[in-house]
């Protein structure tokens, strides 16, 4: 818990760095939208039932600070590689998925298959954070409309927030014998392997995509993501067994749009 405090704090500092950096250049602001494949202990690795079974939505917040233009005095920056290349961006995500169990042992006809079939979760998450986009090509030139398209990739580090639920369609409560898959029970004397508790962690943010310029004022991004968790409960789930060999961690393609401010 020490390291989630240390996270939020880092976060929380960098965003405040991020806004208080912004007021001498221009800013941009949007929001984006789109589909969510959550990464958990629901469901088989590799398997293609549960990669497009367990997919959610997303929403996204989205601030920018733009450093080849300032707002200050109407006029470009300095012309650097960094003013002319980078970008901060700064967010607020929400995204919630269903999970359910899928591949060959959850289809078995007996006993255990019925219990993996009557299993149900869901993921619910909450993230803020910065992170620092690269373009490959020049901002300066893409604002001035000499492209219409400017690629980019991103790195950053978000705080986070999780709400997990965790049911099953036969009788009695989630985590007795009499209605759970075994690989979901823990030991006697162990801590139990299912926690539908809210909790919080970090999450490590890798994004690529590209802008597609509408007008002065605006864009279009499409952006690829993906969110790797410092904690494997964000879905409610974090058994001890060898085929739990992540943590929790998302894939979210999304598309937004983007208002410059100045």
């Amino acid at each position: 818990m020490k390291t989630n405090h240390i996270i939020l704090a880092l976060v929380a500092f960098l965003t405040f760095s991020s806004f208080s950096y912004a007021q001498g250049f221009s800013q941009e602001i949007g929001a984006s939208i789109g589909p969510v494949a959550f990464k958990s202990d629901y469901g088989l690795r590799g398997n293609s039932e549960t990669n497009f079974g367990n997919v959610g939505f997303g929403i996204g917040l989205l601030h920018y600070i733009n450093f080849s233009y300032r707002a200050d005095c109407d006029c470009y920056s300095a012309d650097t590689y960094f003013n002319d290349h980078f970008k901060v961006r700064t967010e607020l995500d929400f995204h919630t998925t269903g999970l359910d169990h899928f591949g060959e042992f959850a289809e078995k006809d007996d006993i255990n298959g019925l219990k993996l079939r009557s299993m149900h979760g869901k993921a619910e998450v909450l993230e803020v954070g910065p992170s620092l986009e690269w373009y490959l090509r020049s901002i300066r030139d893409f604002d001035s409309g000499n492209f219409s398209f400017a690629p980019y990739a991103s790195v950053g580090i978000h705080y986070v927030y999780f709400n997990p639920e965790a049911t099953t369609d036969l009788p009695g409560t989630i985590g007795s014998r009499a209605n759970t898959y075994p690989t979901f029970l823990a030991p006697a004397g162990e801590e139990p392997y299912i926690d539908a508790s809210s909790g919080n962690t970090y999450a490590v943010v890798w994004s690529a995509g590209t802008r597609y310029r509408l007008n002065d004022n605006s864009d279009l991004v499409l952006d690829a993501r993906w969110h790797f968790y410092g904690s494997d409960w964000v879905d409610g789930l974090n058994h001890d067994n060898p085929q739990n060999k992540a943590n929790d961690w998302m894939f979210w393609l999304n598309i937004g749009y983007i208002f410059y401010l100045n």
